[in-house]
C-alpha cells in the first residue's frame, strides 16, 4: 500500500468515503478539489467541510482557463454542429487527471484516488480498468480514456461497495455530506439548461425544417442545439404516429426524422480511439461496446484503421448519436473508447 495518497475531493460523500478509506488502511491522505468555473465554487466550499470533518489537508487547484479550452468550448462546438458531447469523458484526462498526477508529482505523492465507481486489477506489466462490483453504478465507461499513466497510479476504494453502504460509512462518521444528492450530469451548468448556456454564451442557432420520414418539410425547429439523435419527446411535430430524430444536419441546418422502429443502426464509425493499455484493441477482434453510460453491453466486431474503428453489431443498437462516447470491453475489462461519427 503506498503510503501518500492525493484524493480528489469533490465534497461529495464518494470522494470523502474514499478518503476515509484510504486513511484507514494507514495511508497518509490529502484533498485536492478543482475549481474549474463559477459553477464550481459550492464544490470547493462542500470540500473544505469535508477535509475539516476528516482532519486532512486540502489543495484547491485552479483549472478555470483549461477547462474553459479542454470542456466547455468543446461542449458549445459539438452542441452547435448537431452533435451530442460528452463532457465527463473529455475532462477526465485532459483536466481532473491531469491535474491530480501533476499535483502529485509536485507534492511527493505516491498515488491518486477517487471516488468512481470502478475497479482496478494489476496483470503483468499493466493495470486494467475493470466494471465495479456494483454494476448499477458502475462508472467504468466514464474513465474509458485513461491510459496506463493514470491507472498506474490510481486506487479505486470504492470498487466494491454499493451506494448504500457507502452513504452508510459517511453517516457513522458524521458527515454533513451523508445525504448529499449526487451530483448532476454537467457540473458546469447547474440548472442543467445546456441550450440556454450556450445560447447565452454563443448565440442562438438559426430555425431549420424538419423532414419527414418521406423526405417533406413538416415543421421547423427552434435550433439544433436542442436536439439529438434518438430524441422523441418535445419536437412538436403531429404526423399522427410516433416519429424520432434519425439525423442532424448542421450544413443544411435540417432535422430528419424516421418512424419507430427505424432507430437500430448495424454498426458505426468510432474515431479519436484510445486504448487503456497497448494493444489492448487488435483488428478483427470480437469485443462489446457500450454506446450509453446506461445501454447494455452489445457484442460487436471491430476493423482498426489508425485511431479509427469500423464497429460492427451481432444485433442492431438503437440510436447511435453522433459525438457520444462508444466504450469496449472484453468481459469486465475496459480496453478503450471514442467517439461515434
Amino acid at each position: 500500500m503506498p503510503k501518500k495518497v492525493l484524493v480528489a475531493l469533490s465534497g461529495g460523500v464518494d470522494s470523502a468515503v474514499c478518503a476515509h478509506l484510504l486513511r484507514e488502511q494507514g495511508c497518509e491522505v490529502a484533498g485536492l478539489v478543482l475549481r474549474m468555473s463559477p459553477a464550481h465554487d459550492g464544490a470547493v466550499r462542500d470540500a473544505e467541510q469535508v477535509a475539516r470533518q476528516l482532519g486532512i489537508p486540502l489543495m484547491v487547484g485552479e483549472m478555470g482557463p483549461l477547462f474553459q479550452r479542454e470542456v466547455v468550448d468543446y461542449f458549445i462546438a459539438e452542441y452547435r454542429r448537431g452533435r451530442t458531447p460528452n463532457p465527463c469523458v473529455v475532462c477526465n484526462p485532459r483536466v481532473k487527471f491531469k491535474a491530480l498526477l501533476d499535483t502529485a508529482d509536485r507534492e511527493g505523492f505516491d498515488c491518486i484516488a477517487t471516488g468512481h465507481y470502478a475497479a482496478l486489477r494489476r496483470e503483468g506489466e499493466h493495470t486494467l480498468l475493470c466494471r465495479g462490483e456494483a454494476l448499477e453504478r458502475d462508472q467504468s465507461y466514464m474513465l474509458c480514456r485513461l491510459g496506463q499513466p493514470v491507472l498506474s497510479r490510481l486506487l479505486l476504494p470504492l470498487a466494491a461497495l454499493p451506494k448504500e453502504k457507502v452513504r452508510e460509512i459517511a453517516a457513522s462518521l458524521g458527515l454533513d455530506c451523508a445525504r448529499k444528492p449526487d451530483s448532476q450530469e454537467n457540473c458546469f451548468i447547474p440548472d442543467n439548461d445546456y441550450a440556454g448556456y450556450i445560447e447565452a454564451r454563443a448565440g442562438a442557432c438559426p430555425e431549420g425544417d424538419f423532414i419527414s420520414p418521406e423526405g417533406q418539410v413538416c415543421g421547423r425547429h427552434k435550433g439544433i442545439l436542442h436536439y439529438t439523435v434518438g430524441q422523441r419527446k418535445k419536437l412538436g411535430i403531429a404526423l399522427g404516429r410516433p416519429v424520432f430524430i434519425k439525423r442532424i444536419d448542421p450544413d443544411t441546418n435540417r432535422i430528419y426524422l424516421a418512424d419507430s422502429g427505424d432507430e437500430y443502426a448495424p454498426g458505426i464509425t468510432v474515431t479519436d480511439l484510445t486504448m487503456t493499455f497497448p494493444g489492448s484493441l487488435r483488428d478483427g477482434m470480437r469485443v462489446c461496446v457500450k454506446i450509453r453510460s446506461r445501454a447494455p453491453l452489445a457484442p460487436c466486431t471491430i476493423r482498426l484503421a489508425g485511431d479509427r474503428a469500423e464497429v460492427l453489431f451481432d444485433q442492431p443498437q438503437r440510436a447511435p448519436a453522433p459525438g457520444q462516447l462508444a466504450a469496449f470491453y472484453d468481459g469486465e475489462v475496459v480496453l478503450g473508447g471514442g467517439f461515434m461519427e
